[in-house]
């Protein structure tokens, strides 16, 4: 949520600065996620042009990847991103509501009844099996409907798609043209793995398909995949991961821009004495009298509980007042216990602002500690999380009522 002060709040005639805006509005909040609209466009804009000339759509799926679909939809496309990518209906709707001239496809493909709701937002169904086809079929001829569709064919992931001997099974109604399909894609398994020799196997499987297709813009590259050189690229790219900051050349430097910070307030600072446990388990042990602070997020907030520390491992690190500081014991739920000791006692104190990612924290890096990928790290961040949206022309909205107040409205 992109939060600003309650109007009322405010004393009339006061003017607050955009700082003191986002103070005000925070006063309760636990945690923060920034978002860097900027940084996004940024990425989007490098994937673009390593693309060139195969045009680069945006995959805007579970909620932009915990990033917000509408606010990143809305910056996309005011870059000119011309085409998206989601999972579902749903999440459709919201990307076409911030990009109302855009292309969107839906990956989840089409179901029996759900024609109805495609065509009232004008998006196209990412197809992948001959019962979908004929389902979609039924649809159009009896609607009218013209919207068109993509068609997926598997080359080797083996999850979603069309077989190569059932994509050419239909290449008679390519042929006899207003076939209504406006894509034809596939998506590749092991893109960043630069030397995997899945990768041109799966390139000739759906060159030689895709060939067939006459007419047919094709789109095999991921994020990874735009950087495996031009013969991956086709007519379109669908970059995800890497216009939200993660590495998608993770054998080299990661080529992008970060786009998210994320903040978690200190509730209490406490001592304890050497030989002391910490946590759940008692699975850490203090090897001198040590300062923590206990910090609002947890599991529950997709902070992980596999980054935990205790006496045989180091766990994940925190940045506290510009110092990285290791996290003491187990994450619980909703708390984390974090070793200040060594900064000066006046540098830390309750309520202040720790750094979980950012200050030199990559996605990547938390990844790793959480034995997991940068796209579940940033799918994961909970609700509970104030969130800031800054540049992309970031609109603010107004914080959620409390209960009471929202009640009353609804009377």
């Amino acid at each position: 949520m992109n939060v600003a002060p309650d109007p009322k709040s405010i004393p009339q005639g006061a003017l607050l600065s955009p700082e003191a805006n986002q103070a005000a509005a925070l006063v309760t909040a636990t945690g923060v996620l920034t978002v860097d609209l900027d940084a996004i466009v940024a990425n989007w804009r490098k994937l673009e042009k390593t693309a060139v000339p195969a045009e680069c759509s945006g995959v805007v799926k579970a909620d932009a990847y915990g990033c917000g679909a509408e606010q990143v939809a809305r910056a996309l496309a005011g870059a000119g991103c011309k085409t998206f990518f989601v999972a579902t209906l749903d999440e459709a709707r919201v990307v076409r509501a911030a990009a109302p001239a855009a292309a969107i496809y839906v990956l989840d493909g089409f179901f029996q009844n759900t024609g109805e709701a495609y065509a009232k937002i004008d998006c196209k169904p990412v197809i992948g099996d001959l019962n979908e086809l004929a389902e979609w079929d039924v649809f159009c001829r009896r609607s009218g409907w013209s919207g068109g569709a993509a068609i997926h064919i598997d080359t080797g992931m083996n999850r979603l798609g069309l077989t190569v001997t059932e994509a050419q099974g239909i290449i008679p109604r390519i042929n006899a043209g207003d076939h209504g399909i406006t894509l034809v894609m596939s998506h590749l398994a092991s893109a960043e793995l630069l030397n995997n020799p899945a990768n041109a196997r799966q390139l000739t499987a759906f060159r030689e398909i895709a060939s067939l297709f006459s007419g047919v813009p094709a789109s095999l590259a991921n994020s990874s995949g735009v950087f495996l050189g031009g013969q991956f690229q086709f007519d379109l790219v669908r970059p995800g991961c890497a216009i939200y900051g993660i590495n998608p050349t993770p054998e080299a430097d990661n080529p992008m821009q970060p786009v998210v910070e994320l903040k978690a307030r200190i509730v209490q600072i406490r001592n304890v004495e050497r030989g002391d446990t910490v946590g759940y388990g008692g699975t850490w042990t203090a090897r001198r009298p040590t300062r923590l602070a206990i910090v609002a997020a947890g599991y529950a907030d997709g902070y992980f509980r596999a980054a935990s520390a205790n006496d045989g491992t180091r766990g994940a690190e925190v940045v506290v007042a510009g110092k990285r500081c290791p996290i003491a014991g187990r994450i619980s739920m909703d708390l984390t216990a974090v070793d200040v000791t060594d900064l000066d006692k006046n540098a830390v104190r309750r309520g202040h602002m720790v750094t979980l990612i950012g200050e030199g924290i990559t996605v990547d890096e938390l990844a790793h500690h959480f034995g997991t990928i940068g796209y579940e790290v940033l799918t994961s961040l909970g609700k509970r999380y104030a969130r800031i949206y800054k540049g992309g022309n970031a609109t603010a909205e107004p914080p959620a009522p409390p209960p009471a107040e929202a009640a009353a409205a609804s009377t």
